[in-house]
């Protein structure tokens, strides 16, 4: 496979490269497999710069696919497995996917996109796992039958990540970090430069326990596999696993975010004690805010591994903050990386003090941007000038250039490190016919940080009860994945709206946080 795989598998030989509850691949397999998985692609009609989308669990599979794109100038787009029929379908289409590679766990979601109109496109559709349903091929069969050997011409692709709006459908983020068509050889730059900044072992081992299609996912996961560290995944984070996982393999680093911290420390004593961890040289977390007590507990498990970044899938990492220097500065997101420029700005578009708070925007120093797909008014939107950017977050920067997040500009919730924007779910309970107005925003949940909860006005006619509150997390459940539903409904006489029709959503929220002693 030329630039990108073969010396690693020429290193690696039989070692193991990829682990995962269905057995291991080796470096010299690898390699092999992806080169088959191309000349597949190729030979149903795809190219450079063509799309194709997959939906499937962490898997070896999945990976294959990554490593595929990226070698053979395409556009990967994970789907989120979490997602319905109606939001996979959207995605294949808005997506302009040409491939689709489904997971056997979840070929009746994908059949549902099908149907719905979401595969006009689609050149090969085919099944991992085995026991392909009527409709897909079997994607073992296609690589036995594709040709062996390196496909040739190899160029620069990689993923498409999903994130919902703040209004309508998810959007598509396309990132001038990953060019495709670009030389292969800045893929390889670009996986040697993360991994050597987080601290992460070239040969390492990496333990995979939060969903692929996520980007800190792949960025934690991917570009350390083509540094050369094996990659151990599961499907689905068991706390208790984790642990015998990370002894197990001896794993090296892995990525977790704050709903997962509590579960492991939720753990029992005896299984506490009977972790080792010495293999462990970097934990890095971030997503969703962490509770300083949860942090602090974790150092002192698991010691000065626990690092912290901040970013997006948007712009990537921004900054990071070391454990011993959190330490120091309990609560901050850290210092911004050598690349980035910050400006904090006030409501009046104005760049405040340090100490002060305001919008943050982000510049990076190389160059590297933006854009949703197919949406120039979003990316505008996000946007204070051309390639000056916000994640929606407000915060400041403290004399000593440590930055910190005090509340979210837009309107977001985030629960086990999900980014759930309301709007998606407010536009579906809209269209219940018992609902005349609604209001969507997350409440404190202990475990995950935040949960959902809907603030409903109905319409004339309809009565508060616990059967309208379950039909409308059903309702929801039949048009949305399963974590954007509602956890709880409020029934509200008239909702807080300005002539104008602006929502003060505030005035709803704030009564559930007034007691925690933060926003967000």
């Amino acid at each position: 496979m030329g630039a990108l795989l073969e010396p690693l598998a020429q290193q690696g030989g039989a070692r193991m490269a990829l682990a995962d509850e269905f057995g291991q691949t080796s470096w010299e397999e690898f390699d092999q497999r992806v080169d088959r998985l191309i000349h597949s692609l190729r030979g149903a009609g795809l190219g450079t710069g063509d799309t194709f989308a997959v939906l499937s669990g962490n898997r070896r599979e999945y990976m294959e696919a990554m490593a595929a794109a990226t070698q053979a100038g395409m556009r990967v787009v994970p789907i989120n497995w979490h997602w319905v029929g109606e939001e996979v379908a959207y995605v294949l289409e808005n997506s302009d996917a040409k491939a689709f590679i489904a997971d056997t766990r979840f070929c009746h979601v994908a059949a549902d996109a099908l149907e719905r109109g979401g595969g006009e496109r689609l050149q090969l559709i085919a099944a991992v796992g085995g026991n392909a349903p009527d409709g897909f091929d079997d994607y073992e069969a296609l690589l036995a039958a594709a040709p062996s050997g390196d496909p040739g011409d190899p160029s620069m692709g990689g993923p498409m990540f999903y994130t919902s709006g703040t209004t309508g459908r998810p959007k598509g983020v396309v990132s001038t970090s990953l060019p495709q068509g670009a030389p292969i050889e800045i893929a390889k730059l670009m996986s040697a430069s993360v991994t050597g900044s987080l601290g992460l072992p070239e040969s390492g081992i990496t333990l995979l326990v939060g969903p692929l299609y996520h980007s800190a996912q792949w960025a934690f996961s991917f570009l350390p596999l083509l540094a050369g560290s094996a990659v151990v995944m599961r499907h689905k984070f068991d706390a208790s696993e984790t642990l015998e996982l990370v002894d197990r393999y001896g794993v090296t680093n892995l990525h977790l975010v704050p709903t997962q911290f509590v579960r492991l420390l939720r753990l029992g004593n005896e299984q506490k004690q009977s972790f080792s961890g010495s293999s462990l040289q970097a934990v890095w977390h971030g997503a969703a805010p962490c509770p300083p007590e949860v942090k602090r507990q974790m150092i002192d498990w698991w010691g000065p591994v626990i690092h912290e970044y901040y970013g997006a899938t948007e712009g990537a990492i921004v900054s990071t903050i070391r454990a011993d220097e959190w330490l120091e500065h309990p609560g901050s997101l850290g210092r911004l990386l050598d690349t980035v420029e910050i400006r904090v700005v006030d409501e009046q578009g104005r760049d405040v003090n340090p100490g002060e708070e305001g919008q943050l925007y982000f510049k990076n120093k190389l160059g590297m941007d933006f854009e949703y797909h197919k949406d120039p008014d979003k990316t505008s939107s996000a946007h204070l000038e051309a390639g000056v950017y916000t994640f929606g977050d407000v915060g400041y920067v403290d004399e000593n250039g440590f930055l910190y997040m005090s509340d979210r500009k837009i309107d977001m919730i985030i629960s086990g490190g999900v980014n759930i924007y309301p709007s998606e779910i407010e536009g579906v309970l809209a269209a219940h016919p018992a609902v005349a107005d609604a209001a969507v925003f997350g409440v404190p949940n202990d475990e995950f940080g935040e949960e959902v909860k809907a603030a409903v006005e109905l319409a004339a006619g309809q009565t508060a009860s616990d059967e309208l509150a379950h039909d409308l997390s059903q309702y929801c459940r039949e048009h949305l994945a399963g974590y954007k539903v509602p956890r709880s409904f409020d029934f509200e006489e008239a909702l807080p709206r300005h002539p104008t029709g602006k929502l003060y959503k505030r005035l709803l929220r704030d009564r559930y946080w007034a007691e925690t002693g933060r926003k967000i």
